[in-house]
């Protein structure tokens, strides 16, 4: 089958998850051969239900049940499946064939059998399958519009009692339950097919309750209810587009939904997608009904969240803005999503206000969100305000005293061709860091990193020499300053290196042969390349042991 083969596995499922296939060859079984897709079970810490597509449109792919497939991966099982038919003695494409045979001579029988001789077919399974009778009892209560037995029903589906162990449903019976809560979602939605959707509507809103009631005692790791509560949620929408339920009721019950009625987390219901449902006059009593429990809890998140949507859904800016500034963030991060907002509606002059604001009432500069200085250093400098927007970097900088600030400051300033004034003030605050640093009463400083990215470095080591720095940043001098300096930088390469050759690791060794080839080029420029044989040579016999780093070494021919 073209798309079937092991580099293409491979290359799917990345090397990690290929070899550990390898390993689960003799998990594979009940292997059932379709048209385009082959399925299997693979035992692994559980057992684990597998379905492998072949040839496609997007080329090979497959869905896996267990932790890794339900992010999406093509896993170890996936790739078991795939390496077991490849390694099979019929070919897939005969399989496949067999398979198309056989699905064609099941249906042709099945055509031919008569009424009654398909009612006893399918009592015989209903014997033997309980829950096959189980799915058909309940399809038949929601045909005929028992809802009654259809509500008894659901109940029973999202009782966690029969899996439960202490009041608890475990990992390995989760899964178990939520096959059983899935039943309740097609009970629901057969309802609306066969014309009971306002009954639908009823069932539904009980089933959400009940699910919230049962997920804290589940152990979803897998996510197997958060499925079931998007099928709930499906199912209500399909319904009420069926149903067309009073539009103040639906907005009522909406709103509660969406701030905490029914708070399970599973069942996330938009309001949004029930306008059409709503029309005009439901969306009025939903916007009257959000900013009313908004106005009660001006700081509640789900309060603040929903009128912030509604008022963009009917483009009112400032009600927008009246939500936003309700509530305003103390780094002023608010300030900017004012001001965007804004922006969107092309009221620039009121944007910049609101960002100057944000700059103005931000307690700690150094707290401020970032985004707020970048974005009003981008206003100034649309406008030519370039003057402002130094001004502000500079503040900023001195607040923060970091490399980026320090960067930001210096790329504002040359805009404004004025780096070279700046720069002393910048860096006479660097270097009182530095010192305050030399006396135990502030952090790193930034002055090392801030000259070697000016390319200053004589000063940079000059600064380094006097205030101190990190092993880092002696590196990169020494990297930086090799050419000039090699017999510092050699000095500098020796000490960072010692404390290597102590420790163990491939990540260790590649970082101590990197010292040793800028160490020999240290010594090539000083033209003492015997000291550096002679350094390597007792290296060598010194750990002679680390195969690893004697490979390295011989690798780069040291």
């Amino acid at each position: 089958m073209r798309g079937l083969s092991e580099a293409n596995l491979k290359m799917v499922a990345g090397a990690r998850s290929f070899e550990r296939g390898r390993g689960y060859l003799d998990a594979v079984s009940g292997v059932e051969v379709g048209e385009g897709w082959v399925t299997a079970s693979v035992h692994g810490t559980e057992r684990y239900e597998v379905e492998l597509s072949l040839g496609g449109p997007g080329g090979l792919s497959g869905e896996c049940d267990c932790p890794y497939g339900l992010e999406g991966n093509f896993c170890k099982h996936l790739v078991a499946l795939g390496l077991t038919l490849l390694a099979g003695p019929e070919s897939l494409p005969g399989q496949q064939k067999a398979a198309r045979d056989r699905a064609r001579d099941l249906d042709g029988w099945l055509s031919s059998l008569s009424k009654d001789e398909l009612l006893t077919l399918v009592q015989e399974q209903m014997g033997e399958d309980r829950q096959l009778r189980r799915r058909l009892a309940l399809r038949a209560a929601s045909a005929r519009g028992d809802l009654a037995a259809v509500r008894a029903r659901i109940r029973e589906l999202l009782d966690i009692g029969p899996f439960a162990q202490y009041g608890y449903v475990e990992y390995a019976d989760a899964r178990a339950y939520a096959d059983l809560a899935g039943q309740a979602v097609s009970a629901i939605s057969a309802l609306t097919r066969s014309g009971r959707a306002a009954d639908a509507i009823v069932l539904v809103r009980e089933a959400m309750k009940l699910l919230a009631q049962s997920v804290e005692s589940v152990d979803d790791s897998d996510g197997w209810l958060g499925q079931v509560g998007t099928g709930l949620a499906d199912a209500h929408l399909d319904a009420c587009r069926a149903a067309r339920p009073d539009p103040g009721e639906l907005a009522r019950w909406l709103v509660g939904h969406a701030l905490g009625e029914v708070d399970d987390g599973l069942t996330d219901i938009d309001p949004l997608d029930y306008e059409s449902v709503l029309g005009e006059a439901g969306m009025a009593v939903l916007w009257q009904l959000a900013v009313e429990a908004w106005q009660g809890n001006r700081r509640g998140w789900a309060e603040k969240y929903l009128v912030e949507r509604l008022a963009k859904r009917g483009g009112d800016v400032d009600a927008v803005i009246a939500v936003l500034a309700a509530d305003l963030a103390p780094d002023g991060h608010t300030h900017l999503a004012i001001a965007r907002e804004l922006d969107t509606a092309r009221r620039s002059d009121e944007a910049l206000s609101w960002a100057e604001r944000g700059i103005r009432e931000v307690r700690d500069l150094a707290a401020v969100d970032t985004a707020l200085v970048d974005h009003l250093c981008d206003r100034y400098a649309q406008a030519d305000r370039l003057a402002d927007a130094v001004a502000l970097r500079r503040d900023h900088f001195g607040a923060r005293r970091t490399l980026l600030a320090y960067q930001q400051l210096r790329a504002a300033a040359r805009a404004a061709e004025c780096w070279p004034a700046e720069r002393g003030g910048a860096l006479a605050v660097l270097r009182a860091d530095a010192g305050q640093r030399q006396q135990g009463r502030y952090g790193a400083p930034a002055l090392v990193d801030a000259l070697l990215d000016d390319e200053d470095v004589d000063a940079a080591w000059q600064a380094a020499t006097e205030t101190g720095a990190h092993d880092r940043q002696w590196l990169a001098l020494a990297d930086q300053a090799r050419a000039t300096r090699p017999a510092a930088a050699l000095g500098v390469y020796l000490r960072l290196a010692e404390p290597l050759t102590e420790r163990t690791g491939n990540a260790v060794y590649e970082q101590l042969v990197s010292q040793l080839l800028s160490i020999r080029d240290c010594h090539r420029r000083l033209g003492s390349l015997d000291q550096f044989t002679g350094y390597v040579t007792a290296l060598r016999t010194a750990h002679k042991r680390k195969r690893n780093l004697m490979r390295l070494l011989d690798q780069h021919g040291l």
